[in-house]
């Protein structure tokens, strides 16, 4: 009996010690609930959350507000009225200083007065700044908190706690919370930016030019600073335009001490969004900043979309695929009107079924967080693959190396590519449209920017209009079939036109070839191109009447071969040769700003290799004078972003100027820091007085 009663004391005993244990384990560093008894509508604690870090002599803490009903309390900077709640730390010891983490303000209006602030339950994370980590902290603060309903109460909290760094443990309740405040306190995102910052003293308007390669959805603009100037002036409520990935806000600014003096301050610009919120610092300058005309009416941009897509017709990255649009059109003479028009129907169908199958890609690459841009399939290894080998068949069914005759059961998905047959004209449509996409045409670029900038359905609109305007000379001619009568009449010379038509798709295969030298060697790469053109060869002399052929393919190959190897020989005596290349640096952004504040000029090419508009540009403008004279002269930096393979950093340049499509140049100089962006096809006068203008030296 005795050792029973023995066992159970025991047993009790632990019971007891383990309840101690857990509650010194479980004890909170916190104030408590602290609440003023004259304004009962406010009560808050102050806790530690137990994290510490030796290192950087840091401990994390939290001020959480409670308040009740329509009761506020303000930002750190509360607006036309209202006061900023601040906490007293002189009396504390071992304590060096706290930084004030800030959550997300709202806007509250009353009487007219805007001010910034807070309802209901609110949590500053803060964090503590320790002399020495070792030693013990005396926390002792006075809290003064302003909270306002249609009347306004300035309420002091006293504030204390002591603890031993080396000592805390963390609480799980207290990391929750401190969790839940920063996750809405502002931070810096890589995907926004701020491209100017402009106050104009005699309109009292400041105006902000941020950009967000994400797109934006509904985003607020909020500006505050630190010195006395900033801290004096009021910002109100601004007037937000976007425009694509580039967001421009202008808001009034008022002061109770006269006149604003903001011009060369350091302001702090905080953005909320929907799912997001960013903050990041600026100076503010007197360059002028200009709302442009807002592309928010559908309506609008789908008219711009459709005139993109007729003109990308006649864009140089169309060329490849000429002969086989004109072959598509000249096989159409001595039709009937019912196939005319059933033909010119499965083209355009094809036109709009790859924009469809576009515009997906792009919605997939959207919402899975990936790079998004006009051409970007030509980064891909992948693609330009597939490319040559469909424009192989195509060339070699052109050139007569195989015969399709449709039959029941023969016909398979590629035998139909070149066929007069509708499923034929539709995949050459659709081949048309891949083909054709590795550049941006006057107006296709700011339709793409505004559809991948905006909601599904608003880009699947757009892409469809894209291809309409594309499909267009199609569906003319299958409205009115009578126009394909006025074409020659059929006869021996379509036979050799379709050669000539085929040697093209031949050339445009071995430029999509040379492409792969971008991701394997150039040796193998060129080993692939011979065994294509000696397979073709060897195949061509095999068959009856297609010697013309084979002499019209020697002739090319060899007249090239020997052509280039006479022009670089004989280049010097040219007349108007073709200059070398300029010395590019690679793009470099936080450098452009450093370059302009020093009076340079920085002209940026972003570019790809298989960009065939880029490289129009580059032979008629960049490698011509006047424009190479003026690139090459002392002052101006140049650099290129090469957009040939997959680069983020190159895609968040091309985001920051709402643009998703190379070719894209843009000029900064000290009279344009934020930059003079080019037109897609660029001419001497585009270049040259872009340089004035960004230098001031342009005529007044």
């Amino acid at each position: 009996m005795i050792i029973k009663r023995l066992s159970l004391l025991t047993t009790l005993i632990a019971l007891v010690g383990s309840l101690f244990s857990f509650s010194a384990s479980a004890i909170e560093y916190s104030t408590g609930w602290l609440q003023n008894p004259d304004h009962p509508p406010v009560e808050l604690r102050y806790m530690l959350t137990g994290q510490q870090n030796p290192e950087t002599k840091t401990v994390e803490a939290l001020l959480e507000v409670k308040l009740d009903g329509d009761w506020k309390t303000y930002w750190r900077s509360p607006g036309e009225g209202g006061v900023a709640p601040s906490i007293d730390w002189s009396l504390s010891n071992n304590l060096e200083n706290i930084d004030w983490h800030w959550p997300m303000p709202k806007r509250y209006e009353f009487l007219g007065v805007e001010t910034l602030g807070y309802k209901h339950t609110i949590i500053f994370p803060m964090t503590l700044h320790i002399e020495d980590m070792s030693k013990p902290v005396f926390l002792s603060g006075i809290l003064t908190m302003s909270s306002c309903t249609n009347i306004c109460v300035l309420t002091d909290y006293e504030i204390t706690l002591d603890f031993t760094p080396a000592d805390l443990t963390a609480s799980e309740q207290a990391m929750h919370l401190y969790n839940q405040g920063m996750s809405r306190v502002p931070t810096e995102q890589p995907s926004v930016a701020i491209k100017a910052l402009s106050w104009d003293k005699d309109s009292k308007l400041m105006s902000v030019v941020a950009t967000n390669i994400l797109g934006w959805n509904q985003p607020d603009v909020f500006i505050d600073g630190e010195s006395q100037n900033v801290q004096d002036a009021s910002f109100l409520k601004p007037t937000v335009q976007v425009n694509g990935n580039t967001l421009t806000a202008q808001m009034k600014v008022s002061s109770w001490f006269g006149e604003p003096k903001l011009l060369g301050e350091t302001l702090n610009v905080t953005i909320s969004d929907t799912d997001f919120s960013v903050e990041t610092q600026g100076i503010a300058t007197d360059t002028p900043v200009t709302l442009t005309a807002s592309s928010n009416n559908l309506l609008e941009i789908i008219g711009i979309a459709l005139l993109g897509g007729l003109i990308l017709n006649i864009m140089p990255c169309v060329l490849p695929v000429l002969g086989m649009k004109l072959s598509s059109v000249i096989a159409a003479k001595g039709l009937k009107k019912r196939q005319i028009r059933m033909q010119f129907l499965s083209s355009a169908a094809g036109i709009l079924t790859s924009f469809w199958l576009l515009a997906g890609f792009l919605i997939v690459l959207k919402l899975s967080g990936q790079a998004l841009g006009w051409g970007v399939q030509f980064q891909s290894p992948y693609f330009i693959g597939a490319m040559v080998m469909i424009t192989a068949l195509f060339a070699a069914n052109m050139l007569g190396l195989f015969e399709i005759r449709l039959s029941s059961g023969t016909s398979t998905w590629l035998a139909t590519k070149g066929d007069d047959s509708y499923l034929g004209h539709f995949v050459q449509g659709m081949f048309a449209t891949l083909l054709a996409t590795p550049c941006s045409a006057p107006f296709l670029g700011t339709a793409v920017a505004f559809a991948l900038g905006a909601d599904v359905i608003t880009l699947l609109a757009i892409f469809t209009a894209l291809a309409i305007g594309m499909a267009a000379p199609w569906l003319v001619i299958a409205l009115f079939p009578r126009l394909a009568r006025l074409l020659p009449k059929p006869g021996m010379w379509m036979g050799k036109l379709k050669t000539l038509f085929g040697l093209m798709m031949l050339a445009t295969s071995l430029w999509l070839l040379s492409l792969m030298a971008n991701f394997f060697s150039t040796f193998a790469v060129a080993l692939v191109g011979v065994l294509l053109v000696v397979v073709l060869l060897w195949r061509l002399g095999k068959m009856k009447g297609r010697k013309p052929v084979i002499l019209a393919m020697a002739f090319i190959i060899v007249g090239t071969g020997g052509g280039l190897i006479a022009g670089s020989m004989t280049a010097n005596n040219w007349a108007t040769p073709l200059a070398q290349d300029h010395a590019w640096q690679p793009l470099n952004i936080d450098a452009i700003q450093q370059q302009v504040s020093q009076g340079k000029t920085v002209f940026v090419d972003v570019t790809a290799d298989w960009c065939i508009t880029c490289k129009v540009n580059k032979v008629s403008v960049l490698l011509q004078d006047p424009v190479y004279s003026a690139l090459e002269q002392d002052n101006i930096v140049l650099m290129k972003g090469d957009w040939t393979k997959p680069s983020d950093y190159v895609t968040g340049f091309l985001r920051s100027n709402g643009r998703f499509g190379v070719p894209f140049n843009i000029v900064y100089g000290p009279k344009a820091p934020t930059g003079v962006a080019l037109p897609v096809i660029i001419t001497n006068n585009d270049v040259i007085k872009a340089i004035e203008t960004v230098n001031g030296t342009g005529a007044e």
